[in-house]
């Protein structure tokens, strides 16, 4: 089997030079290949190519931190059913779903073939959510219990159907896609990288700096113009500090949860600290403004590098409290242990990534595999790795990685000299005919941005890989056998984007 090998620091590659092999070739290798843990597929998605479709699959090998790039073709209307990855591979569900559903592109023996987010642009207009196919289970012992389409806290759509014997759980469908956003389709719809940037602030709001990291560090290699060593420094400070405020405000949402008010309340104010930290950098709570391809508008200060050392100290300080409280507290310790347990064999099964898999005992971290940014240079990472997998584990998670992150931060700032960084530019030419990708990893796991280009320059397909893509499934899972009421913290214990799955 031939591939591209590259790295996460590789500036674009030309098309041509990505190999095209047989889809049987490529079938056979991953049958094999994806077996052994140590491999795992970033992204894989069809775009059309003239008469054809072509299809794009970038594996990881996260030992030789390596990116292994291939490609197959098929005619755009032929019609012939490709044998299922995901019959042998679960984890691979969402790339086929989604082939599926925008090209037509059927997959013998694939055995979930539903929509995954009903886009604007499917194929199948006739699909809708009214007559999505959720799984049942006849029996006079059970009913099922619907909670949506509109989340009554954070006012997005999203279905839940559970399916229970009493008060327990026996299975969970998780139906998304109300938005039609096509926010993938709208980098291609533009030139202007300005609002490019901005549709990837969008893309999930409380992972701005990630994602708007992503896509500078994709127009960064498809332009190869590098990002300097300081505004890489700058820009690991930024999504270090977007950690830990988001894990910090799940401590809060998981302590409200089980009506524990002293964490409530100590994390509210400690994520708010941490976000107009935030804000005295860049002006917005979020660190939106804050990143941009090829530079940056605003650079550290002396003056903010100290800003932000005070108050990162001060927060480690007194989050570290609340946790000392909650590892004393044998009421909030039996509401978690024990609750929503997705075991290892399981994440590993469904292609679970992030802060919720090494909760399970997967090693999925792309600072670790695949280094970038001060990764690579400044900061050897070393992944927190629990294993137990229930809500305590994703907790205490949260609890160990706020405190790395700030450590992480007075690392990179202790030393560093504030200079001159370049400011962004929206215009550089960027290579024609190219493919570039950038793999993050934001607070909740793995982030995967994909372009290609066409013979202009210009971005011909984007693709977007948020982390709930594939952890809602695990969510899914940690509930079954609970009781329903134990929902609520399972559900806040993965805190899983909606509009990052509805692209």
């Amino acid at each position: 089997m031939i591939y591209h090998i590259t790295d996460n620091m590789a500036e674009a590659i030309a098309l041509k030079d990505i190999p095209e092999v047989d889809y049987a070739a490529l079938y056979n290798d991953l049958k094999e290949r994806l077996q052994d843990e140590r491999y795992h597929v970033a992204h894989y998605f069809a775009t059309p190519d003239g008469t054809r479709l072509k299809f794009y699959m970038i594996l990881l090998d996260d030992h030789e931190h390596k990116m292994m790039l291939s490609s197959f073709a098929m005619d755009y209307y032929e019609d012939v059913a490709l044998p299922s990855l995901t019959a042998l591979h679960p984890a691979l569900h969402p790339f086929e779903r989604e082939i599926t559903e925008l090209y037509n592109v059927e997959f013998d023996s694939m055995p979930w073939n539903k929509p995954l987010r009903f886009p604007f642009n499917r194929r199948n207009r006739n699909s809708t959510m009214d007559n999505y196919p959720f799984y049942t289970i006849e029996g006079e012992t059970l009913h099922e219990v619907n909670v949506g389409p509109i989340h009554a806290g954070i006012i997005e759509p999203g279905a839940f159907r559970f399916v229970c014997n009493g008060e327990s759980v026996l299975h969970l469908e998780i139906a998304l896609g109300y938005q039609h956003r096509g926010a993938e389709h709208e980098f291609s719809s533009t030139t202007n990288r300005l609002r490019q940037t901005l549709l990837a602030e969008g893309i999930a709001g409380d992972s701005a700096v990630s994602h708007a990291t992503a896509y500078s560090s994709v127009v960064e290699k498809l332009a190869h113009k590098p990002a300097s060593e300081a505004l890489w420094i700058e820009r690991t400070v930024a999504l270090e500090l977007e950690r830990m405020a988001m894990h910090i405000a799940d401590t809060g949402a998981l302590s409200m949860d089980v009506a524990y008010q002293l964490g409530q309340v100590a994390c509210e104010a400690l994520r708010t600290m941490t976000i107009n930290t935030t804000q005295a950098w860049c002006g917005n709570r979020f660190g939106k403004g804050l990143i941009r391809p090829c530079g940056t508008n605003k650079p550290l200060t002396t003056e903010k590098v100290a800003m932000i050392r005070t108050n990162v100290a001060e927060i480690r300080r007194r989050y570290n409290e609340v946790v000392e409280d909650i590892k004393s507290s044998p009421s909030l310790l039996a509401r978690f242990e024990q609750c929503g347990i997705v075991p290892k064999a399981e994440m590993q099964r469904i292609g679970g990534v992030g802060m919720a898999a090494r909760a399970s005992g997967v090693k999925r971290d792309i600072r670790t595999s695949h280094p970038y940014a001060a990764y690579a240079s400044q900061i050897q990472h070393e992944s927190i790795v629990k294993r137990h997998g229930d809500v305590m584990a994703r907790l205490t998670m949260r609890c160990s990685e706020v405190l790395q992150s700030a450590d992480y931060i007075e690392q990179l700032l202790a030393t560093y000299t504030p200079t001159d960084i370049a400011r962004p530019d929206y215009e550089v030419p960027m290579a024609a005919e190219s493919l570039a990708f950038s793999l993050i990893e934001g607070w909740r796991g793995e982030i995967c941005h994909v372009a290609t280009t066409n013979a202009q320059g210009e971005i011909a397909t984007y693709k977007i890989k948020d982390p709930s893509l594939h952890n809602w499934l695990a969510l899914a899972i940690a509930v079954r056998g609970e009781g329903i009421s134990d929902f609520p913290i399972c559900n806040k214990s993965f805190n899983l984007s909606y509009c990052g799955h509805d692209l």
